[in-house]
């Protein structure tokens, strides 16, 4: 496996995940083991010091699945906010961990649920809340 760029989250992001995954059982998503990894190896820092090419939650994201050179633009959310609009993704689906605290240009490799990898390559973010000044979504 190549080497995992780095991650950057808020203090917010990073505090609300923790307390999402801290109430939910161990087995109930198949990447939660992943996303605790990489909650545990952020920099982390105040959401006024976000960079504003990093995927923070409620970011807005075009991103590629490069196996398949799909192209998709969802806004990644927390599992609450999931609506039936068809964009959205939830930060518990495997696309939507990998691509959590991501620079535009980055590219990662993230397990699948019932095993192989998926690459994902962010593209473009063309909404981050951080960046339009929106701190306390």
């Amino acid at each position: 496996m190549s080497t995992k760029p780095g991650v950057v989250l808020s203090s917010r992001d990073a505090d609300r995940l923790e307390n999402l995954l801290a109430s939910m059982p161990s087995s109930a998503f198949a990447g939660k083991k992943e996303l605790e990894a990489e909650l545990d190896r952020a920099d982390i820092v105040e959401s006024e010091e976000i960079p504003p090419n990093v995927v923070t939650m409620n970011s807005t994201v075009r991103f590629r699945v490069t196996s398949s050179q799909e192209e998709f633009t969802l806004t990644l959310v927390y599992p609450r906010d999931m609506d039936d609009s068809g964009k959205t993704i939830s930060i518990l689906a495997p696309v939507g961990s990998a691509m959590l605290g991501l620079s535009q240009g980055d590219e990662i490799e993230w397990p699948k649920p019932g095993g192989g990898m998926l690459k994902v390559y962010v593209e473009e973010i063309t909404y981050q809340p951080e960046r339009a000044g929106d701190y306390h979504r």
